[in-house]
């Protein structure tokens, strides 16, 4: 074994605190040769997350990987648990002799917790969905601001590498990925993305990953030839891998009338009643769950329900139920349980059941079903039992001509039914469905079908073309645009069977933001400045939801709503108004704000005849960006907002006739806000431009970069703020001691100002007589002036026409550079590619947010303005 293996072997060991299997051993040897394996085809069980941990050794050993790892999970995904796999390689880095990581997720408790944005040179693990990764690769962040989407895209789109979990699940993302990285190696990107399909049920990526050179990985043959006689107890690695695919697994088919699968599920699950057992339950309609649900409930049994539809708050409150913690690794025995599962229990959450029954789904559903029993093959001689039930025929009947019709899915559900017939016989109809025996189908030729015939109808695939990456890249201009088309088409494909969807939330300010109001608190500014996380929000079928507004409508016609579309843009309506019939179809891909006083939660789920609900916007989890919305009379102000950094002060009431003191609603965050001005202190403008300078120096030391690029970042980030020197912008500040005292950030307070003077516009103008700038070649130069003009999000590809302007200077000047902006952002997109372009922006747009977020110094003893 070479000396490098060995090393590998305790390094992973020190990590995970396991030993490696082989597999995890030979990805190794590949990451170390530089050859990252596009797809890998493994079986549920086997430690697929480990790649995690295998790329981190190869990245300390000084393998050519990229630095940070995207892991991305399917869409119904309900409990990451990929990211208590990072934090517990994050706690054992040190032991392994690896650096410090940054780990953060784009759902649950890290969500937007910011560490991967801080440093791109720090090694960086983000999890997240296909719908959060997706839509941020594509310059169109879910519910992120204009401001920081560009950020977000250059830092997953380079020096990347894409793990796609389950990628047949997504085929749609998949293709887009692919397409991602192609339109990279076209432009000639500075640090292309690299992609990794996961799966534990292939498809064929359209030969990606099979041509020779790069062969599809997967278990070595060693791995996939246990013997007959497992060593017990297990004294190797795969010792425990052979357990995992030969756990032996029993499955019976129970045919019933389709309109009574729900109760015939429900009796077989009764049934382990007094088992003791942790008995999984999946059926694929919410119809069905609530049947289920009502049947056990009779007998007062123990149950827990998993449903995608549910609000992430609950969602991610269920591993801390007790019933729930019976399914994950470890658990103690006790009374039997029960998991009732939609779709959203199938991938990505690692829980290990007794028994299961379900009904019958497409094969590569039923591959993740029965990957969630018997996970770990022990204890040795138990034999978990696995009741499917399938109707009689696959289909509906057709009202006006009595005829059977079955749609695409009914037809490769009747395929998937006769592919698990094919499973080896153990005895008189009980079938084999260890993952060895699911896995072996696929190398048989008397199948009826092919595997891939069975699996779920493929979406139809949209195209993403060139133009369309131009025109999701044109960030700055946030108004609709033709040709500019919504994403998440792109993301899924579309599919009949799959209906348009609507989010759903709660939030105080819906209510509390009317009438005038609006006019001053933009609700675009607001959600941008507070935007909705995941935990706020439910996701069901749009006519699911529509009919549940309708009911809340009838008791709430009144009730305020913001309905928000897919670029963030919001219209202020009425729970009467969006409940319109005529207008049902508006909400389709939309998300819908609604005050908590309407009701509509019961459980995590919409429920319009609910008159519960609850705004969970404020976050204080220590893992996550804290933050709070306070009244400015609240007798515990002060301690509430302590070491916060206020987000936004909103004016909703005065009281002049009688001298009382206006009320604010004030809005703070633990982090600032993207290009927010307020600080926890003052901050001198010569102070804030040093620590800037000094966080670049620190991140492009880190990096390799082009010749002279590196040099033209640090400048851009001497000159980036020069444009708040001026007058006007210190008023926004609320400093009266200006010109002597010049600030770069307020401390809590600070005025308004009656046009958008925007500094960075200031900064280019000003920064163009610079010496040293001029000194630079052309294309050096356009970097410097587009990464002053762009840190706070705009020129891309331009400056409002409200905000192209400066008082100190002519309108000549002004409007030469407002012309110039777009051209210039167009050269150095075609010279660096779209997403290298957003990289390098976010160089200095990393050290501006993380000197803002802890400033060298703070300044006291300047006057200010009160508010």
């Amino acid at each position: 074994m070479a000396s490098g293996t060995l090393d590998f072997a305790g390094r992973f060991y020190a990590l995970t605190g396991n030993k490696p299997f082989p597999w995890q051993t030979a990805l190794y040897d590949r990451f170390i040769a530089e050859d990252v394996p596009r797809s890998c085809d493994l079986p549920t069980g086997v430690g697929k997350t480990s790649v995690i941990a295998v790329w981190l050794i190869a990245l300390a050993a000084g393998a050519r990987v990229p630095r940070r790892l995207v892991y991305i999970v399917n869409r119904r995904t309900v409990v990451d648990q990929t990211t208590d796999e990072a934090i517990k390689l994050r706690d054992n880095a040190a032991k392994s002799g690896i650096g410090h990581l940054a780990i953060s997720t784009l759902r649950g408790r890290f969500a937007d917790n910011q560490e991967w944005s801080v440093d791109p040179s720090r090694p960086a693990i983000i999890c997240g969905t296909v719908d959060m990764i997706g839509s941020r690769l594509l310059f169109s962040g879910y519910r992120i601001g204009f401001k920081s989407r560009p950020l977000h895209a250059g830092f997953l789109g380079q020096d990347a590498l894409l793990v796609h979990d389950e990628a047949h699940l997504e085929p749609a993302f998949q293709k887009l990925i692919e397409a991602i990285e192609s339109e990279q190696n076209r432009c000639k990107d500075l640090n292309k993305v690299r992609i990794m399909a996961l799966s534990a049920t292939g498809r064929d990526y359209g030969g990606n990953g099979r041509d020779d050179g790069n062969k599809l990985f997967g278990l070595t043959e060693e791995e996939k030839q246990p013997p007959e006689v497992i060593p017990d107890p297990p004294t190797e690695p795969i010792h425990h891998l052979w357990r995992r695919l030969k756990a032996e697994k029993s499955l019976r088919l129970h045919e019933a009338k389709s309109e009574v699968v729900a109760e015939r599920v429900a009796e077989l699950a009764s049934a382990h009643e007094g088992s003791g057992a942790a008995v999984l339950i999946y059926v694929m309609s919410l119809d069905d769950v609530a049947t289920i649900e009502r049947e056990l409930k009779r007998t007062k049994r123990r149950i827990v329900l998993l449903a995608g539809t549910m609000r992430g708050k609950e969602r991610d409150d269920l591993v801390e139920k007790a019933e729930f913690r019976r399914f994950l690794k470890g658990a103690e025995p006790g009374e039997t349980v029960y998991l009732i599962c939609t779709s959203a229990g199938e991938v990505g959450i690692d829980i290990s059941a007794s028994h299961m029954i379900c009904d019958l789904s497409s094969f590569e559903s039923m591959a993740q079903r029965l990957g969630r029993v018997h996970r770990y093959g022990e204890p040795i001689g138990h034999v978990a039992r696995i009741d499917v039930v399938h109707p009689a025929s696959f289909g509906k009947i057709d009202k006006k001509t009595g005829e059977l019709k079955a749609d695409e899915l009914d037809i490769r559900r009747s395929k998937t039914l006769e592919i698990l017939r094919q499973l080896p016989s153990m005895e008189d109809g009980v079938h084999d469905a260890s993952p060895k025996a699911l896995g072996d189908l696929r190398e048989r030729s008397d199948l009826p079908y092919k595997i891939e015939d069975a699996f779920a109808p493929e979406p139809t695939i949209l195209p993403a073309t060139d133009i369309l990456f131009d025109a999701w890249a044109l960030t700055s201009i946030r108004q609709r645009m033709p040709g500019r088309q919504p994403v998440e088409p792109y993301l899924h494909g579309i599919a009949a069977w799959q209906p348009p969807e609507t989010h759903v939330a709660w939030r105080q300010e819906v209510e509390i933001i009317t009438g005038g109001l609006l006019d001053r608190y933009p609700p675009e500014d607001l959600l941008e400045n507070y935007p909705l996380k995941p935990r706020e929000l439910l996701r069901d079928r749009s006519d699911r939801v529509f009919t549940q507004l309708a009911l809340l409508a009838k008791r709430h016609p009144e009730k305020p709503v913001w309905a928000i579309d897919d670029r963030g843009a919001v219209e202020t309506t009425t729970l009467e108004q969006l409940a319109d019939k005529e207008w049902k179809d508006r909400i389709e891909g939309c998300t819908v704000l609604l005050p908590p006083s309407a009701g509509g939660l019961n459980g995590g789920l919409l429920d319009g005849a609910s008159e519960e609900a609850d705004d969970v916007a404020d976050i204080t989890s220590a893992s996550a960006t804290s933050r709070i919305r306070v009244w400015s009379d609240d007798p515990e102000y002060e301690s509430k907002t302590a070491d916060l950094r206020r987000v936004r002060s909103i004016e909703v009431s005065t009281f002049e006739d009688d001298g009382a003191e206006p009320r604010f609603w004030e809005w703070f965050e633990s982090f600032p806000i993207e290009g927010g001005s307020t600080a926890k202190g003052k901050v001198r403008w010569e102070t804030h431009v040093s620590d800037v300078v000094c966080r670049t120096k620190q991140i492009v030391a880190g990096l390799t970069l082009p010749p002279g690029v590196a040099d033209a970042v640090i400048l851009a980030a001497k000159l980036h703020d020069h444009g708040k020197r001026w007058e006007r912008f210190q008023i926004t500040l609320g400093n009266l001691d200006y010109p002597n005292v010049l600030l770069a950030k307020s401390g809590p307070r600070g005025a308004r100002l009656s046009e958008p003077f925007r500094h960075e516009f200031a900064s280019v103008l000003d920064a163009q007589a610079d010496p040293e700038l001029n000194r630079l070649t052309g294309e050096l130069k356009d970097m410097v002036l587009h990464l002053i003009a762009a840190h706070h999000g705009r020129a891309r590809p331009h400056f409002g026409i409200d905000e192209a302007f400066d008082p100190e200077r002519p309108f000549c000047e002004t409007q030469a550079l407002a012309d110039e902006t777009p051209r210039r952002f167009a050269r150095l997109q075609r010279k660096y590619g779209r997403w290298g372009l957003a990289y390098l922006e976010s160089l200095l747009r990393a050290a501006d947010w993380a000197a803002s977020a802890e400033p060298s110094e703070f300044v006291t003893g300047t006057k200010e303005v009160l508010r």
